[in-house]
C-alpha cells in the first residue's frame, strides 16, 4: 500500500483514470504508483514507458493474472 506523510501533497480524485486495469507490457497513460490487483505488489511507472514484462514476478492461481491499476497520479505538468 502506497504510504505518505505530508496530506497536503495529496489530493483525492474521483477520476476514471483510477479504475482502468492495464495489462504487463502495455503503456500507461498516466504517471504515477501502480498496485498488481492480484498480489498488491507496487511500481512507479511512466506514461509511454511500457509496464514490466509478465514474468516481472510471479502470481499463484489464486491470484490471477498481473494487472496494474493506477494507485497515485504523478502530476508532473507545470501549473
Amino acid at each position: 500500500m502506497a504510504l505518505y506523510k505530508y496530506p497536503q501533497y495529496i489530493t483525492k480524485s474521483d477520476s476514471e483514470a483510477f479504475d482502468s486495469e492495464h495489462k504487463p507490457g502495455t503503456k500507461p497513460e498516466h504517471s504515477g504508483i501502480y498496485r498488481c490487483m492480484g498480489c498488491g505488489h507496487e511500481i512507479v511507472a511512466e506514461e509511454s514507458r511500457t509496464f514490466p514484462p509478465q514474468n516481472h514476478h510471479e502470481h499463484t492461481i489464486s491470484q490471477g493474472a498481473i494487472r496494474w491499476r493506477l494507485a497515485v497520479y504523478a502530476d508532473h505538468k507545470p501549473k
